[in-house]
Formats: structure tokens, sequence, C-alpha cells
């Protein structure tokens, strides 16, 4: 009865759902693992953004690297901005938006004299041509106590841009304090500040980023949960299909009996 099961079509049947398989439930796992990394980013973001501020030179040093369990962390500097150096770097996009602009960083020359910290301002719009610099408002004068949140530099190969170069002066397209310290010929701490509040308040100022979401989990489970689902499937739709196709085969048989005997009566 089931001796169709040995064709060349059937064996080409259970060749394919063997690959699927082993395929969908590897995808499955690949969502569910991106799942998890959301999950424990959305906590460390939580923890970092509400723990107790800390001074940023006490975490940081020249050529020093933001471990991930740092990143978001609450940091605080004091200094003046050296508006000299300041820079703008460029392809970014507006805060809860879609516009295309400008970050703004300055380096704060702390008043300890351990060296300066970058500190991304926010954003500002595009001037009226990619090769200007835009228009930026000037950082409060004298010293000044800035709030932020704490962020690794950025390297080409993470944004996934190239470095061709040729750009204005003080135009970049990442924030990497290797960069700045060359431009600024000057001691700059790793990593960076991305400005939340600075005291005294700024007048006129660029638009402050805003904390980055931590309550969304994204999609990723569900997509796992499909995978999966979608591999139970596969022997499910095997068993029906060979009953199916056996069925027809015995009605077939049966049929070619009737005729049979029709035909010696």
């Amino acid at each position: 009865m089931y001796r169709f099961l040995l064709s060349l079509r059937w064996a080409v049947i259970v060749l394919v759902a063997a690959v699927l398989v082993p395929t969908m439930i590897k995808l499955g796992f690949w969502q569910y693992h991106r799942h998890e990394a959301r999950v424990a980013r959305n906590d460390l973001v939580a923890r970092n953004l509400g723990s107790a501020p800390v001074a940023f030179d006490s975490l940081s040093a020249p050529g020093w690297s933001v471990p991930t369990g740092e990143l978001w962390r609450t940091v605080t500097a004091t200094g003046s901005y050296d508006t000299a150096h300041e820079v703008v770097i460029r392809g970014r996009t507006e805060p809860g938006g879609s516009t295309i602009g400008y970050f703004v960083v300055t380096p704060l020359v702390l008043a300890d004299g351990k060296g300066s910290v970058l500190v991304n301002r926010g954003w500002v719009e595009s001037a009226a041509d990619a090769a200007s610099i835009p228009d930026v408002p000037a950082p409060p004068s004298g010293e000044v106590t800035v709030t932020g949140r704490l962020r690794a530099d950025e390297t080409y190969a993470s944004l996934g841009v190239k470095n061709r170069g040729g750009l204005p002066e003080r135009m970049y397209k990442v924030i990497n304090t290797a960069e700045q310290a060359k431009y600024a010929n000057s001691t700059v701490l790793g990593g960076y500040l991305e400005l939340s509040s600075s005291r005294p308040a700024a007048g006129p100022s660029p638009e402050l980023l805003a904390e980055p979401g931590h309550s969304d989990i994204g999609p990723h489970m569900a997509y796992a949960i499909q995978w999966w689902l979608f591999t139970s499937l596969i022997p499910i739709g095997l068993v029906v299909m060979a009953r199916r196709e056996a069925g027809q085969h015995a009605s077939e048989r049966t049929a070619e009996s009737g005729e049979l005997v029709g035909a010696t009566s």
C-alpha cells in the first residue's frame, strides 16, 4: 500500500524535509537568542540609567574602551567647553524623527586637569549643502557641570561606514576619541558623554537626544515560536501527503478491479 514511498519523487520530498527541519530549528534558536540578547540589553540599559551618577574621569582614561557593562551609565563631568575644537558628526537622524542632520560634539576640558571629555550636545539640522558646517548654538561659557549617559567610541567598522576622507574641517562621520585627540592635539578620555542636562542650564542648544528605549522586547520570541511551529508541521504534512496518496492508489486499484470484473462478466 505504501510502496510508492520508495519512489524517486518521495525520496526527493523526504530529502527536502530532512534539510528543512534542522534549518528551521536553527532559525528558531537564532531568533530566540536575539530575544535573549534584547532582554539582556534592556536590563542593562534600565539598570545603568537608574544608577547613581559617577564622575566620568573616575571610570575613564586616555585610550580606555567602555566595557559593555558600563554602557549607558549615568556620568558627570565638570570643566569648560573647548569650542575651538568642536566638531559635527554627519549623517545622524533627528531624535524621534527621520530628518538627517548632525550631532554636535564639543570637548569639555576637565577642571581637575586630567584631560578632556567628548560631550555629544545633541542634534542640529543640516546646512544648505553637505560641505557646509551647520549653525550650532554655543555652549555655556565658563565652568559647567554636565550629566549624561556613558557611550563607547564609535568606529567606522561598528557603524558600517567607510572612511573615504575629504570631509571639510570639523566634520566627521564617527565619534571617536582617538580622532578627536589628534584633531585637538590634546588628551581625550576614552568614551564620550551623551548630554542629558547641564548646570548652569544652557540657553539655545542642540536638540538633546532621548534616553534609549528599554521596554520593547521586539518580535524575536514570536518569530522563534513560528519557526518551531513550521518545523512541527513538516512531519505532519508528510504523513498527510502519504495517507492521501495511499488512498488515491487504493481508489485506483478498486476502480481497476471493478473494470476487470465488468469486463469478464
